[in-house]
């Protein structure tokens, strides 16, 4: 249950990430590269264009640069241009690949032109990391077979024509279309500690799971509660999201596969308590205010949980330096409904 739904968002999307040049691939003289209809790359240029002249550029000097960029590039051009990229099929020197490999490089005189919209994607997005720890083995993120690498701020063109036979020509990708998942803190560390699928660099350094744990701890005081809130929900098989809790009040909603399938079903509250149900609250709530959050949970189709995270009198604060200390707390959900006069006497009548 623990592998169910998926984890992040996309910086521009509401759920996974979809804004991108392509979400097709393929092998072209030892590049892997994103494929566009022309059509599309008519409409990449065209925005390209106007954010050139919105910066000031005259229509003669957009008109060349478009031009140059329109241009087909032969590939021994690009791989000149990557040339110290990894291109040469040799495992050693192929490096490790950041997350996101599509994009806009352009020629030299659009630099000074391109800026937030349309940059030089070979420096922002597509970059190696050549100081790879272990050269020696595969990274997780290389791209399919040995030799192939991302291609930087190049697309491979297929022409519209029929009677053209879809013509493939490599370009430059004239506008930066580069979108990344975003992790809460609590799905990182989920997906670092009991799936083992995720490593998080400090400063080109990997942090361990210990450290990591009080790194997290750092940033957010409340961050035991909340992850164990979280790793609760996810054990039962529901997928959680903090990010979507903020529009309504609380601290998770709680969905059944994930924001593209189904509305949430469950908005959580996360509290802090004793043994005996005793402590500072992390949310201190009057009765007109536990009453108003439940009117609007209620409002939205959803139910109020209240999840407390109980914690033993015992526990030590050196204890809780170690995600060992989940193993001691314990997870009590209690749901919370408004009381409606009509509804229960309509209730009562039906019995």
């Amino acid at each position: 249950m623990l592998f169910q739904g998926f984890f992040g968002k996309g910086v521009l999307s509401r759920a996974r990430p979809d804004h991108s040049l392509s979400d097709q691939w393929e092998q072209h003289e030892g590049l892997f590269l994103p494929i566009i209809p022309e059509s599309r790359y008519e409409e990449l240029l065209k925005c390209a264009g106007s954010v050139l002249s919105a910066q000031g550029l005259d229509e003669k000097g957009v008109h060349q640069t478009l031009l140059r960029l329109s241009q087909p590039v032969e590939m021994e051009a690009v791989r000149r241009e990557v040339g110290g990229w990894g291109v040469n099929g040799n495992r050693g020197e192929r490096g490790r690949v950041e997350p996101g490999s599509e994009g806009g490089a352009s020629p030299h005189e659009m630099t000074d032109h391109l800026t937030s919209e349309v940059e030089l994607e070979h420096e922002r997005n597509c970059r190696l990391d050549q100081q790879d720890p272990n050269p020696d083995q595969d990274s997780d993120s290389s791209c399919g077979p040995e030799g192939l690498v991302p291609g930087p701020g190049f697309v491979l063109v297929v022409s519209d024509s029929a009677a053209e036979g879809g013509v493939r020509q490599v370009r430059r990708t004239p506008f930066s279309l580069t979108e990344y998942l975003q992790l809460s803190l609590e799905e990182a560390f989920f997906l670092v500690y009991s799936l083992g699928c995720l490593s998080v660099y400090l400063q080109q350094e990997p942090l361990s799971v210990i450290q990591l744990w009080r790194r997290l701890r750092s940033l957010r005081p409340d961050f035991v509660s909340s992850y164990a809130a979280y790793h609760h929900c996810r054990s039962r098989g529901w997928v959680p999201k903090e990010g979507s809790g903020a529009k309504y009040g609380v601290d998770l909603m709680l969905y059944r596969k994930g924001p593209p399938f189904y509305h949430a079903s469950y908005s959580v509250v996360v509290e802090r308590v004793d043994g005996v149900f005793r402590g500072s609250a992390l949310r201190p709530f009057s009765w007109r205010s536990l009453a108003a959050l439940s009117r609007i949970t209620a409002n939205v189709s959803k139910e109020l949980m209240l999840c407390f995270i109980i914690y033993p009198g015992d526990l030590s604060e050196a204890e809780l330096d170690s995600p060992v200390c989940l193993g001691r707390l314990k997870v009590q959900e209690i749901i919370v409904n408004r009381w409606v006069s009509s509804r229960e006497r309509a209730e009562q009548d039906d019995i």
